[in-house]
């Protein structure tokens, strides 16, 4: 399984509108083929912390992910809401298997 742990921080007057940016880019991506989660985080004590956890049947699904009409949407909209440049962290999944 290939996991990505995205960490994001956005704009502190944009956290709303991230929120809703990042609802419409999950429920599209979980409908993805090998797509296994697609979890969005929010940091409790600062609010303009997110994690992603994107977690794809294999390296390909998880790149097929970023040619996705929504992924390049919510790219293009959530650009100027980033307080600093969102950072991917690859990962390989071990258990679950599936």
């Amino acid at each position: 399984m290939h996991v990505t742990l995205v960490h994001v921080r956005v704009k502190s007057d944009r956290v709303d509108d991230f929120i809703d940016a990042i609802k419409a880019n999950h429920e599209a991506s979980i409908t993805e083929p090998g797509n296994r989660r697609f979890d969005v985080l929010q940091d409790p004590s600062d609010p303009t912390k997110f994690i992603l956890y994107e977690a794809y049947a294999s390296g390909d699904d998880a790149a097929k992910h970023k040619e996705t009409a929504h992924y390049l949407a919510w790219r293009e909209t959530v650009e100027d809401m980033m307080a600093e440049p969102r950072k991917g962290v690859p990962y390989t999944g071990l258990f679950p298997k599936d």
